[in-house]
């Protein structure tokens, strides 16, 4: 029998909305693993994967649940062939997708229709949430992100060969395998490393998906960082909760890959260190590293290693007769096989060459011959790394091209950005989106630009340039162009990504108070987005690009650009919660807006540096910063921003365990914002108050309290605190005698709200007030049962919160309700 996938599994799973599917799998994983509840108990017994099981459930449109549960599955079903063919059978079982609208037989001639609930016992009440988007539509696509592989592709079987050689004896000892693909600029890894694991993805090897990141190794922009490389890979397979720290990143990546067959292309390495946290924990899985340098120390990960040469005299001739065609080279194959030679077997020499004779059908080869020649010197020379050879083909392509093609080529080389589209390429070069047309397909075609295939979903068609090519393009600017006009290329690019992260700001958070832009080239039209969707989706595949805009304003000394730029990207940083990027985009943010004068802008760094600090738990700092924005807003007379400054020192102080301090900041704050008539920042302190109070053991206070803020969040369109007030104010009621039907019910309510806004944090934190709330009230496996919910929750997205659920376990106990 062929394993199970978990390919096959995850569609499964996302449209078994059906009770009756989950029922199936909750009595199959019952039935064949450690737990020995009865087959007709609820899942959710003791052992993991039925605890996954019954989070899965009640949740189904947790994708990165789904697919760490699809993960554990296909464990089982490796460990155990009765399991492997049960799983199997449910399967085949599912493959109709369920409709949330299908009719479901409870028994008898009984019929209901729309989702039901199967229970052997329920307490209090039951409410059911209708959700407007079908599994299938919410699934997001198994990940597909390798480059296509060259056309021309040739001389490189014995490489492939070696490779697969490598791959062979890595299987073998059972752990992940990574391969190190070196060699010198331009000598063809990155094609090497897409051609083999094309050929082997063609072949099934990796039906868990295959993920592309290009870490900037020799870039003339910084380096990528791990940590944005591991958010943008968790985000692939719906993990969108990334913890703040590193090794936590790192050890979630493992988690979600572990059991996986996927592939991982690591282009353009610098060092074992960047690489290191990037690897998987799939034993059936792939890395492929390419670096200019060994990275020898990467052994000690279990990685292999092949050294990419040079291309030899035969090989060399054929790539540039696929090139340029096999009748013009056996024509001229003496000229031919010294055009090779001159170009040192470098492919991306030849390419060059070869995309320049292309242009030039009736020019001979012996042309190419002198003028390599003449640029080239010594062969030995050449063979050191070959990138005169390069630097040669690149001085003739560039003096052939038409005047306004190479002015495109030098803007190109100067913007900052790695990967662009044809916006941000026409803003580069000071021309209309019209015109950018034909200069990109003149430097397409002189092989000068890159044209990628997209992995978007609205189809943008993505460009690059080669490390040495763009290196080349920024020297030739400047020896073409001014400072001033160099200088006018980064900014206009920065001045479009400053407008468009405020485009996506203004719709992501209309609530946030909306502060000054300033543009020395506003871009016209002005973005735009559809819907926040796009807006949230175009912050989080560019933030790599945006950290660099913020880095680049403020080593230029454009401060207004540097902090405007943090400012907007406060919806990234709010929904998606990169603590690191946080942190470090408000450090700068802040000394930018301390240079420019600008005392709005001081003041907005501090409070929404603030709130990244006390949430990533650097509680101390947090204060500090509320302080200074505090000492701000009362020199300026800043009402508002003075009562955000108390509020944000109130909830620091919360998280740190100082509640009597926490109150007094809130009370001044809650005061002020009455005062100023700001009616949503009044209703938030109230619920902080509310907060603050069930913690210090006063449920009555909390209920009055939290009951307001919820009338008044949901009267000011803030569903999402509306709910984190419903959820806190069930949690009251549960600590008031007789409350505990009221509080099941608003607690079962306020999940419901938070399983469509998507919020896992606040499911988990839910799961955990109904186990709470049901240990006092002295339903022990009721509660065990909610807090390993909770717990399979907590664990993929904080470790902190996994520990303290795991603590309160064995304190739930075993009795019966």
């Amino acid at each position: 029998m062929d394993p199970v996938t978990v390919q096959e599994l995850l569609p499964a799973l996302t449209e078994a909305a059906g009770e009756r599917a989950w029922q199936e799998l909750a009595h199959l994983v019952l039935a064949s693993g450690p737990s020995s509840a009865p087959p007709d108990s609820p899942p959710g017994g003791p052992d993991t994967l039925s605890h996954m099981v019954a989070a899965a459930w009640q949740a189904p449109h947790d994708l990165g649940h789904l697919r760490l549960l699809a993960t554990r599955l296909t464990e089982e079903a490796r460990s155990s062939p009765p399991f492997a063919r049960d799983l199997r059978g449910w399967l085949a079982r599912t493959e109709a997708p369920v409709s949330f609208d299908a009719v479901n037989t409870i028994g008898g001639s009984a019929q209901v229709t729309g989702p039901t609930l199967q229970s052997r016992e329920v307490h209090g009440d039951v409410h059911l949430h209708q959700v407007t988007m079908s599994p299938a539509e919410n699934r997001l696509p198994v990940p597909r992100q390798l480059l296509a592989g060259p056309p021309h592709f040739t001389g490189r079987d014995g490489d492939l060969a070696a490779l697969d050689g490598l791959l062979a004896e890595g299987r073998q000892a059972g752990t992940p395998f990574v391969v190190v693909v070196s060699g010198s600029a331009g000598v063809g890894k990155t094609a090497l490393a897409s051609r083999w694991l094309g050929r082997l993805s063609e072949g099934g090897a990796f039906p868990d998906g295959q993920l592309y990141v290009d870490l900037r190794g020799h870039s003339p922009d910084a380096p990528a960082r791990p940590g944005e490389v591991l958010g943008q890979f968790l985000r692939a397979y719906g993990i969108d909760r990334i913890p703040a720290e590193l090794a936590e990143q790192a050890a979630l990546w493992r988690s979600a890959t572990a059991g996986l067959r996927v592939a991982v292309m690591l282009d353009n390495a610098l060092s074992a260190a960047q690489v290191r946290p990037l690897l998987t924990g799939a034993a059936g899985g792939l890395v492929v590293v390419t670096s200019r340098r060994r990275l020898t120390s990467l052994g000690v990960d279990g990685a292999a290693f092949h050294q990419l040469g040079l291309l030899e005299g035969a090989s060399a001739v054929e790539l540039l007769a696929r090139r340029i065609g096999v009748q013009r080279v056996d024509r001229e194959r003496a000229e031919a096989r010294e055009v090779a030679a001159l170009c040192a077997g470098l492919p991306l020499a030849l390419c060059l060459a070869a995309a320049r004779l292309a242009a030039r059908p009736q020019q001979p080869l012996a042309a190419m011959v002198g003028t390599l020649g003449a640029g080239g010197g010594a062969l030995t020379a050449l063979r050191a790394e070959g990138e005169r050879a390069v630097r040669t083909v690149l001085d003739e392509s560039y003096r052939a091209l038409p005047p306004d093609a190479a002015r495109a080529y030098r803007c190109l080389g100067l913007a900052p950005v790695v990967m662009f589209d044809r916006r941000v390429a026409a803003c580069a070069c000071g021309v209309t989106p019209e015109e950018i047309g034909p200069l990109l397909d003149e430097l397409v075609e002189n092989n000068l630009v890159e044209d990628l295939p997209s992995d978007r979903i609205d189809g943008t068609e993505r460009f690059r340039m080669h490390d040495l090519v763009r290196a080349h393009a920024d020297e030739t600017a400047a020896g073409a162009d001014s400072p001033n006009q160099r200088q006018a290329v980064v900014r206009r690019v920065t001045d479009l990504y400053l407008a468009t992260a405020t485009a996506a700001e203004a719709l992501l958070t209309p609530s946030h108070r909306r502060l000054s832009r300033t543009y020395d080239f506003e871009p016209e039209p002005p973005p735009v987005f559809d819907d926040e969707a796009a807006a949230l989706d175009w912050l989080d595949s560019e933030r790599s690009n945006l950290m660099a805009m913020v880095r680049i304003a403020a080593e230029s000394g454009w401060d207004s650009t540097a902090w405007q730029l943090v400012d907007a990207m406060f919806p990234l940083f709010l929904r998606l919660r990169p603590y690191d990027l946080w942190i470090e985009a408000h450090e700068i943010g802040l000394a930018a807006a301390r240079r420019d004068g600008d005392r709005e802008g001081e003041s907005r760094m501090l409070t929404s540096g603030g709130v990244g600090l006390r949430n990533a738990g650097h509680h101390d700092t947090a204060v500090e910063w509320f302080t200074q924005a505090l000492d701000e807003a009362r020199g300026s007379g800043d009402r508002r921003a003075e009562a955000q400054a108390l509020h944000g020192l109130g909830q620091s102080h919360l998280l740190a365990g100082r509640g009597e301090r926490a109150g007094s900041y809130f009370t001044a704050a809650l005061a002020l914002r009455e005062e100023i008539g700001h009616h949503r920042g009044a209703a938030l302190t109230r619920l902080s108050l509310g907060e603050l109070a069930l913690a210090a053991g006063r449920p009555a206070d909390a209920i009055e309290l939290l009951t307001r803020a919820r009338e008044e969040l949901l009267a000011r369109c803030d569903p999402y605190d509306a709910a984190r007030a419903l959820a806190l104010l069930g949690r009251a009621h549960g600590r008031v005698p007789g409350g505990l039907a009221l509080a099941t019910r608003l607690l079962d309510q306020a999940l419901g709200e938070f399983t469509v806004t998507g919020s896992v944090h606040w499911q988990a934190r839910v799961w955990e007030f109904l186990g709470q709330t049901a240990e006092e009230h002295g339903h022990a496996l009721r509660a065990r049962d909610c807090y390993e919910r909770s717990l399979a929750l907590y664990e993929p997205v904080s470790e902190s919160d996994a520990r303290r659920l795991r603590a309160r376990l064995p304190a739930a106990g075993t009795e019966s309700d």
